[in-house]
């Protein structure tokens, strides 16, 4: 029985850490920035849990 294939997409968008929790990337910091206040921008910083209905899914792309 072949392996099963890492999803590319999923894999350089989510990151597992040591617990095993899925962590993502904030959106809306990436264009249009100066018509967001610093406050906001702050708050779109750092990353993310995925959802929980997602994580099922996205385990499976992963190989997990």
């Amino acid at each position: 029985m072949p392996k099963n294939k890492t999803h590319s997409g999923i894999s350089k968008r989510v990151k597992v850490t040591g617990k095993g929790k899925l962590m993502r990337e904030g959106t809306g910091k990436r264009h249009l920035l100066e018509k967001k206040s610093s406050k906001l921008t702050r708050r779109y910083a750092g990353d993310k849990q995925v959802a929980k209905s997602d994580v099922s899914r996205m385990k499976k792309m992963l190989g997990l």
